[in-house]
């Protein structure tokens, strides 16, 4: 995982002014100068910052194992829970960035980022912005930008308030589409069984370890039977405990043959089998492909 520090050193061939040093917590960015720094290309990785980018232009954003055509206006976040890349930057690109990390957001405003929809490891990732909103978000990061760039105490603070707007007007001119749900026990079991799985991912190493692997597991977590936790979410979800398992870690295996260098049996058991002759089989059925093929897709 690339750190913000890191992202400093690696990604500038000829850094811009680089503040790191001042806070290690945030900083922003006009992608126009980025692009008269010779600003690389990332790597497809996992960064232990979150971002978010007013985007002009048209470009290829990678998002785990989804790619996601952006033209016109948009605004994208990115969280540490995702890897991402994106195609080269065209030189009429224009817009903004700014990065931050989690602990930026302690103290006098609190904002606890984990909490919001916008970065769930599954969350939509780009918004289409226009008139009204689109200029707000102009000012907010013209805003960041001339707040940087002086001396006023409270500065950080303002930043924050600013960062916040753009979070939650998007969260207010784009509510998430969930169907009501009655508070019951099988919707309170579905709740917490979908961010236990969430939580298992993105899978960081070849030594990791899942705190829950099967469905046997979860059901021990949350104290049910197995059968009921089945039946509970066919009924709310309609999927088995089975299949909302087998979506996550095909959704993980093909992030890491595409964008890691690890071999298929590192692979195979980071995603916890203990047969590699097992993963193969898992892959195959699901999507036609053995995990050399698809890598070689």
């Amino acid at each position: 995982m690339e750190s913000l520090e890191e992202f400093y050193q690696h990604k500038f061939k000829n850094p811009p002014k680089v503040r790191y040093k001042e806070i290690g917590m945030f900083d922003v960015f006009s992608i126009e100068e980025n692009i008269k720094h010779n600003y690389q290309t990332p790597p497809y990785v996992r960064r232990d910052f979150y971002k978010i980018m007013l985007f002009e232009g048209e470009n290829v954003f990678h998002y785990g194992d989804e790619s996601v055509a952006v033209k016109d206006s948009s605004l994208l976040f990115f969280n540490p829970f995702t890897p991402y890349s994106y195609e080269t930057l065209k030189p009429d690109t224009k817009g903004y960035f700014c990065v931050f990390k989690e602990e930026f957001f302690t103290g006098n405003l609190s904002l606890n980022l984990k909490n919001l929809s916008l970065f769930k490891p599954k969350a939509k990732p780009v918004y289409e912005l226009s008139g009204h909103f689109l200029e707000e978000v102009h000012q907010l990061f013209a805003k960041m930008i001339k707040e940087m760039e002086g001396h006023y105490d409270f500065k950080y603070e303002l930043i924050k308030s600013y960062i916040s707007e753009i979070i939650f007007n998007v969260l207010k001119y784009n509510p998430l589409q969930v169907p009501a749900q009655s508070a019951d026990a099988g919707a309170r079991i579905t709740s917490v069984f979908l961010e236990l799985l969430d939580r298992q991912f993105p899978v960081q190493s070849t030594s990791h370890q899942f705190t829950c692997r099967t469905p046997a597991d979860f059901a021990d977590h949350l104290a049910v039977h197995v059968n009921y936790l089945n039946r509970v979410l066919k009924t709310t979800t309609g999927k088995t405990t089975t299949e909302h398992i087998a979506e996550h870690l095909l959704a993980q295996a093909k992030t890491l043959l595409k964008y890691t260098n690890w071999n298929i049996a590192e692979i195979s058991y980071a995603l916890g089998y203990e047969e590699q002759s097992h993963f193969n089989s898992f892959f195959k059925k699901h999507t036609k492909y053995s995990p050399t093929e698809f890598r070689n897709i």
